[in-house]
């Protein structure tokens, strides 16, 4: 289990940043910071995120260390063909099931088209609850991640 650290609603200190990786640390947790390579590998975190909206093709520039993981996000073959191009990884393609932010999930079958499309590992991701959690077994995705999902069980 590992977290994305992306905060949209207020600006992080370091101090903050250097909290959670402590605690992660200590809670054998991956930690990943989001659009931001140099200070990812700065802070000596697990490895980086790329947002869906981050096109930016020169995201592996700088020289890493073995084991620091390239994170994206996709919601549609063209952005899964970038996040390719970018050297990500690991990939989240959302949404499968239907969100509060996205009323039409793309759903098993488009999912699992998209999945053919890469080499990359997939990782499901977005409207994942108790009801529709058996569903992803029949998915091509590598794994799933499900933040409310996580917030409620766990």
């Amino acid at each position: 289990m590992g977290i994305i650290l992306r905060n949209f609603e207020e600006k992080l200190t370091i101090d903050k940043i250097l909290d959670l990786r402590r605690y992660c640390k200590s809670n054998n947790r991956k930690l990943y910071l989001a659009n931001n390579v140099k200070l990812a590998i700065n802070l000596n975190f697990d490895g980086v995120y790329i947002s869906a909206f981050n096109k930016n093709l020169n995201q592996r520039k700088f020289n890493i260390r073995k084991n620091f993981l390239y994170l994206g996000s996709a919601h549609n073959l063209k952005e899964l063909k970038i996040k390719e191009k970018q050297g990500v990884e690991v990939i989240f393609l959302s949404p499968l099931f239907k969100t509060k932010n996205y009323k039409n999930g793309m759903g098993v079958i488009k999912f699992n088209n998209l999945c053919k499309k890469s080499k990359k590992k997939i990782i499901a991701l977005g409207g994942i609850n108790k009801n529709n959690l058996k569903k992803i077994k029949i998915t091509n995705a590598y794994g799933f991640s499900g933040i409310s999902y996580f917030k409620k069980n766990f």
